[in-house]
């Protein structure tokens, strides 16, 4: 366990704080890639496993987001007394196993249950990473540095689209290859062993990270008892509650659009599964990362001038801007306005992202911060899972019946979400600028 210190102590070195960072960004580029991959091949499993959209749903949605976040929950509590940096390098050993199992599947359930173990690897990230960066920033920079974490999300994201568009490109060609202790592979599940092997050396790398020391308010406790961590937050359900519903609803949009997107794409626009993903990769790859930045330098400034409610205010910006955006950018049946459409999206949908683990990092305790982001990561997954992904192949199987119906399918559910997240976040900007009050006072 690492040896808490006082909120006053002397903050780590920039050089020593951005080098963790770096890792762990390279560390959240690997967890999107081996998570998002899947999205690009929905129409190649489906067609050689016999599945349909309401099993690929599930296999986008629930088999990964349910237990990613129930296993959060334990993990986050670990990684509030234990090494944050063990935690995260055995989780990415972890989950780039079981995205080669995921190439190694030959039915539903086999595929089901390696995304899982791609699910419970994932959940030792975020909790432990959220917590890491507290322990390295103040508060007036950390936004900025859970931007840049954030943006290797989407620079997964976009890798994964854009990496596996042009491996399928290069292999499908190819048909069913033959791999030594293997047997016979279709294209798609080389995918998943290309990508899922080169985590192994990240989780090596996450060695060189030296272990954050905590810091804790004179005072405090060094470490919650789970009762007293509950205590807490229902104390300030107004603050957490109304954060958890305002952002988790704001995620909808990017998380229906990395995983369904390329159906949409290929099936209604008619555009090949490699320009699929060239097309959208580089989209992802450079307007989400840039839209989180943006989002986190922006609360930053709006922080410096005193505004306690700043992640809230560019959160519910967002939401305002994606309500049109969203629904032009999936009902038309043209490409090219289409693929113009998804820019604004891209950066509007990604801009409140780092804001969320920024804001509960701020008002959170330092005992409690990881397992206070396991408690948001398990909200925000069921929720995006269950309003994302897993709704969205629904609506289109049971409403519309029609493969076709994927793009309108999208814009429901997103325009749907959207004026939920913004009148939660409209409704938790005063109890959280309170909140923020009271801890600086």
């Amino acid at each position: 366990m690492s040896a808490a210190s006082g909120a006053d102590a002397p903050w780590p070195s920039a050089g020593r704080a951005w080098y963790a960072v770096g890792v762990l960004f390279i560390a959240v580029i690997f967890s999107f890639i081996d998570r998002i991959i899947l999205s690009l091949l929905v129409d190649p499993i489906r067609a050689d496993l016999g599945l349909t959209d309401t099993e690929m749903a599930f296999l986008l949605g629930v088999a990964f987001a349910v237990f990613f976040a129930l296993f959060g929950l334990p993990i986050g509590r670990c990684a509030d007394r234990y090494s944050r940096r063990t935690i995260i390098g055995v989780g990415i050993a972890l989950w780039s196993l079981m995205t080669v199992a995921c190439g190694l599947a030959s039915n539903f359930w086999e595929l089901f249950f390696a995304r899982v173990g791609v699910a419970v690897g994932e959940a030792a990230l975020a909790p432990a990473a959220f917590s890491m960066i507290s322990d390295l920033f103040p508060r007036e920079k950390l936004g900025r540095a859970l931007g840049v974490y954030q943006s290797g999300a989407f620079i997964g994201a976009g890798a994964a689209l854009l990496l596996g568009g042009v491996v399928i490109g290069m292999i499908r060609a190819e048909g069913a290859q033959v791999l030594p202790l293997v047997g016979a592979v279709e294209p798609w599940q080389i995918v998943f062993i290309v990508v899922g092997l080169p985590g192994l050396l990240v989780a090596l790398l996450m060695a060189t990270v030296e272990e954050p020391r905590r810091r804790v308010a004179p005072g405090a406790a060094a470490v919650m008892s789970l009762g007293e961590v509950l205590r807490y937050g229902l104390q300030r359900w107004r603050v957490y509650g109304l954060h958890f519903i305002g952002f988790a609803m704001l995620a909808v949009p990017i998380t229906t659009t990395l995983t369904w997107a390329p159906a949409y794409f290929a099936r209604v626009l008619g555009m090949p599964p490699p320009e699929v993903g060239v097309t959208l990769g580089l989209i992802v790859l450079v307007l989400s990362p840039l839209g989180v930045y943006t989002g986190g330098w922006v609360a930053d400034t709006l922080q410096k001038r005193g505004q306690g409610d700043a992640m809230h205010r560019v959160g519910l910006t967002a939401a305002v801007l994606l309500v049109p955006i969203c629904y032009v950018a999936t009902t038309g049946s043209d490409r090219d306005f289409a693929v113009g459409a998804f820019v604004p999206l891209a950066f509007c949908a990604s801009l409140a992202l780092a804001c969320a683990p920024a804001a509960l990092q701020i008002v959170t305790p330092g005992p409690m911060r990881a397992q206070v982001s396991a408690a948001w990561m398990l909200f925000l997954n069921v929720i995006t899972a269950i309003v994302g992904p897993t709704s969205v192949g629904i609506i289109a199987d049971r409403v519309f019946g029609d493969p076709l119906a994927i793009g309108q399918s999208l814009a429901l559910v997103n325009c749907a979400s959207l004026p939920i997240a913004a009148l939660a976040l409209w409704l938790g900007r005063k109890p959280f600028a309170a909140e923020v009050r009271a801890i600086r006072t």
